[in-house]
């Protein structure tokens, strides 16, 4: 199983976690000119050296409308105007007033504009949406003020989008099966904003860490900043120490401030082999009352939800009734999630299930690309077996336009 493991003992923040995924990816020159590709408005993505306590890693230098500017979230009340400020790249930077001739402030439907208009996958624009959401949600119940009425500040938001969707794309091009986080440490004391002192964590970044393991930690200062706590709690499916892998990358994401520990983020992607990985679950039931619109239906929705295989075999029932068998191969953590499917969506009254172990090759996707144009290869390895196969939603889209 590709897994992909966070470790934040010095917190999270979008930039630091973008250019530890950089560094995973092989190429983190070929991941900027990526990122630079993607069409987001007034954002230039740079990725530069950086030394933390003698380790050499990578900063993210994300540029918004000209500017290097720490992450934060504004909001424009009917009679005042808050400027909520989050440590980017944990480093202090209280924004003046001095900047807002150039500045406006957008609502949540803008930044929906923004990213649904990016030269990226829809799996990436739905990520990226969610993320969005997370903090959205979080400015809202901090503020007590529906979501439709939070505005962000343009340069705080070019600049949050910018992390999100980077991270996102990189995401999808690492593709790890399984992403696990360690605790977050969020650091502690208080934040000095342009308007007053907030504790640490701020309210935003308190309301999204609700429900996911956090810590205080050693270090005085926000080392948790929203966009860093809402594309974890996104994309991480656990939290906990790192599990038994064999690590193949090491992707080291720098902060800016100096500490006495090393700031930064460390990323490791690696092949892990639980026990569980080679054991499945195969259930199935006889129909004999269903048509073959239904039975189809059945089939896509167990897919959809996550089944491994779905399959069906005609056989003869009894009073010498032909019926249908309908398989499913579920993971064993899903046994009971996929027997109410059974039940709610086909006609039978009983479920078999049976445990299975399994031999299981290793598999990977790789670009490739032919004359024809770019198509996603499989590969498949193991027990000294070598298997590659073209993705065929790939090559049926290359004979369709031919």
């Amino acid at each position: 199983m590709k897994t992909l493991y966070i470790e934040c003992n010095m917190g999270a923040a979008g930039d630091m976690l973008l250019a530890s995924l950089a560094e995973l990816t092989g190429d983190v020159k070929a991941c900027g000119e990526m990122l630079n590709s993607l069409g987001i408005p007034d954002v230039t993505y740079d990725f530069e050296k950086s030394v933390k306590c003698g380790i050499e890693g990578t900063h993210a230098r994300v540029t918004a409308l000209g500017v290097e500017e720490d992450e934060h979230l504004h909001e424009h009340g009917e009679h005042h105007h808050e400027e909520h400020h989050h440590e980017h790249t944990h480093e202090e930077h209280v924004h003046t007033h001095e900047h807002e001739h150039h500045h406006h402030h957008t609502h949540m439907s803008d930044i929906e504009n923004i990213i649904n208009g990016l030269n990226v996958s829809d799996k990436v624009k739905s990520d990226a949406l969610a993320v969005y959401a997370l903090i959205a949600e979080a400015e809202s119940r901090a503020h007590g003020k529906p979501v439709t009425e939070i505005h962000f500040h343009e340069v705080g938001t070019m600049d949050a989008v910018a992390d999100i969707v980077g991270v996102c794309v990189l995401m999808e091009l690492i593709g790890a099966d399984r992403i696990v986080a360690s605790p977050l440490a969020t650091g502690f004391g208080q934040v000095r904003c342009a308007h007053g002192i907030l504790p640490v964590p701020a309210p935003a970044t308190a309301s999204i860490i609700e429900g996911i393991p956090t810590y205080s930690g050693n270090v005085e200062g926000e080392l948790l900043t929203p966009t860093g706590a809402a594309l974890l709690k996104h994309f991480a499916g656990s939290f906990g120490p790192r599990p038994a892998m064999a690590i193949s990358k090491t992707g080291y994401g720098m902060g800016k401030k100096d500490f006495e520990k090393a700031n930064m983020l460390r990323t490791f992607l690696g092949e892990e082999q639980n026990e569980d990985d080679d054991k499945v679950i195969e259930m199935s039931c006889n129909v004999d009352d269903m048509t073959g619109e239904e039975i189809g239906y059945a089939t896509g929705v167990l897919m959809n939800s996550g089944a491994l295989d779905v399959f069906t075999t005609p056989v003869y029932m009894k009073k010498n009734r032909p019926g249908i068998l309908i398989t499913c191969i579920v993971r064993p953590e899903d046994k009971e999630k996929f027997a109410k499917l059974i039940f709610e969506n086909t006609t039978t009254i009983g479920i078999r299930y049976t445990a299975m172990d399994r031999f299981r090759l290793s598999r990977r996707e790789e670009k490739v690309m032919t004359k024809f144009g770019e198509v996603s290869v499989k590969v498949s390895e193991g027990f000294g077996v070598t298997k590659a196969k073209p993705e065929y939603d790939d090559v049926a889209g290359i004979v369709g336009k031919s």
